[in-house]
């Protein structure tokens, strides 16, 4: 006979076991209550309809873990987070993934996964690499450019503007990698391009931060139109020395806003 689906009559068990067995239970009940208390707490918006399940789901943990509603350190449950969403676990779970890929969210084996820890090291260390990686790309270019070269990087920087233009923090993040893509894709530099290629989530991240630091989705307008200028120029010092200064530009900002995301965790 079986009773609770965990133990048998007719199987009796030892004191010890039971006492292992009765404290797996409470522990597991303390944890749901904890879990659902915090959860409780957490605000999450309306998704939109006109999005992808998948799209609403990141945006919504993406701001939850920037704004601190999901410190870092927490583990996310799938059936608590898909009951707060109102989407199913596979959405939730594509979604997981992605934040794992932009480093939003770390995947732990056989534990589960938890809101990654933002740290000011880690930010200075992709913006420093980024810098480095970005100007050699422009230094193996450089020869190589023709027509197709300067066009492509003219057309992403319309659709970068666009994305800009309306309000579309997505669209912006993707057009804005895509436009310094081009650098990387006409190197004809395989590993470079790989390096650039696993780069890109940390680099959503970082342009995630630099979104929320300055309250807008995207760049200015403008802000690309120096970069596709000299990019398609004759002065290659110039462009170095502008990829630096691009590259710097709104960092003081991010640096701060993840020191107070630090300051503010308990």
């Amino acid at each position: 006979m079986i009773v609770n689906n965990h133990t048998l009559i007719d199987n009796p068990i030892s004191l010890d076991e039971r006492l292992c067995y009765l404290y797996r239970i409470a522990v597991r009940y303390l944890y749901r209550s904890i879990s659902q208390e915090f959860m409780s707490t957490l605000k999450l918006k309306p998704i939109h309809k006109d999005r992808t399940l998948r799209a609403n789901v990141v945006e919504q943990l993406r701001e939850a873990i920037i704004n601190g509603d999901l410190r870092p350190g927490t583990k996310l449950v799938e059936s608590q987070l898909s009951s707060l969403l109102g989407v199913s676990r596979g959405p939730l779970r594509e979604a997981i993934r992605q934040l794992v890929d932009q480093g939003l969210i770390e995947s732990i084996p056989y534990t589960g996964t938890y809101v990654a820890e933002i740290t000011v090291k880690a930010i200075q260390e992709l913006y420093s690499f980024r810098t480095e990686l970005e100007q050699f790309a422009f230094k193996l270019v450089w020869e190589k450019r023709d027509e197709n070269f300067k066009a492509e990087l003219t057309t992403q920087l319309k659709k970068l503007t666009e994305a800009i233009k309306n309000n579309d923090r997505e669209a912006a993040i993707f057009e804005e990698l895509e436009l310094h893509n081009v650098a990387y894709k006409y190197s004809g530099h395989e590993l470079l391009q790989d390096t650039w290629q696993r780069l890109r989530g940390r680099l959503h991240l970082y342009f995630t931060l630099h979104q929320t630091a300055h309250n807008r989705a995207g760049p200015y307008v403008n802000a690309h139109d120096l970069y596709v200028e000299l990019a398609n120029g004759d002065d290659l010092t110039a462009m170095l020395n502008h990829i630096s200064e691009h590259m710097q530009q709104g960092y003081d900002k991010v640096e701060k806003l993840v020191t107070d995301i630090q300051q503010n965790t308990p």
